[in-house]
C-alpha cells in the first residue's frame, strides 16, 4: 500500500501531522507493506531564495493583530504531542530543500532527511534558507555531501520533480497541507487526530483486500 504526503517544510500543522500518520503508522499491522513518499508542497512559492522574515512578522502581516500569537497557540499544541518546537524561526523559499528531498528519494533517505529538516527547524529554530545551512542538515541525515551540494548549485536540478508534486496536488483538490493520499483512493486534509489516520489505514487496506465469497470457500 501506498501513501502519499504532501507538506512543506515550514508548515507547522505538516510537522504535527506527520508525526500523527507516523505514530498511527508504527501501530498499523500491516506497517512493513506500506510505502510512504513525500511529495513536495510550498505554502509560498512566490518567495525568492535567500530572503527571509521572523514568523511573528510574517503572521502579523497576513492575519492581523491576531497573528502575533497564532504560533504560541500551535507550538503548545506540538508540545503537546511531545514535539520540541521554537517560535522565534524565520520563514523563507523552500525550494532548494524540496529539491533535496527528491535527490534524498533517489537515495533511499528521503524519510530522514524531512524527519531531519523539520527536528531542525521546528525544534531548533534552524534555517533551511541557505546553502551551508541544508548542507549542515543534509550531511546530518546522511546524503552525500557533494552531490547535495551540485543539487544546490544548479537551480534546475529536480525542478521538474518539485513542479510535479505541485501540479498533482492542485489536480487533487489540495489548496493547503498537509494532505494526504492512501492508495490512490483515501484523501486527508490536515493535521487529523492520530485515530483518523489509523482508521484511514485499516479503511485503506481493507478496501484493497479480495472479499471471500461461498464460491471461495473449499469444499
Amino acid at each position: 500500500m501506498r501513501v502519499e504526503i504532501w507538506s512543506d517544510l515550514v508548515c507547522p500543522w505538516c510537522y504535527i501531522g506527520t508525526t500523527r500518520f507516523e505514530r498511527a503508522l508504527d501501530g498499523f499491522d500491516h506497517r512493513d507493506r506500506v510505502r510512504v513518499v513525500h511529495r513536495s508542497f510550498e505554502l509560498d512559492p512566490t518567495r525568492e531564495p535567500g530572503r527571509t522574515e521572523p514568523v511573528p512578522k510574517m503572521l502579523t502581516d497576513k492575519f492581523g493583530p491576531r497573528g502575533a500569537g497564532m504560533d504560541d497557540q500551535v507550538a503548545r499544541l506540538a508540545r503537546g504531542e511531545g514535539l520540541a518546537y521554537r517560535t522565534d524561526r524565520e520563514v523563507g523559499s523552500t525550494l532548494d530543500a524540496h529539491r533535496l528531498l527528491h535527490l534524498a528519494q533517489d537515495h533511499g533517505l528521503q524519510h530522514r532527511l524531512q524527519k531531519t529538516l523539520f527536528e531542525a527547524h521546528f525544534g531548533a529554530g534552524a534555517s533551511l534558507f541557505t546553502p551551508e545551512a541544508l548542507l549542515e542538515i543534509t550531511d546530518r541525515a546522511g546524503l552525500d555531501h557533494a552531490e547535495a551540494r551540485r543539487v544546490l548549485e544548479t537551480p534546475d536540478a529536480y525542478l521538474d520533480a518539485v513542479r510535479a508534486d505541485e501540479r498533482e496536488a492542485a489536480r487533487l483538490g489540495a489548496t493547503g497541507v498537509p494532505f494526504f493520499v492512501i492508495d490512490g483512493r483515501h484523501g486527508i486534509s490536515g493535521a487529523q487526530p492520530l485515530e483518523t489516520f489509523t482508521r484511514a489505514l485499516h479503511t485503506a487496506w481493507a478496501d484493497r483486500q479480495p472479499i471471500a465469497t461461498d464460491d471461495d470457500v473449499p469444499v
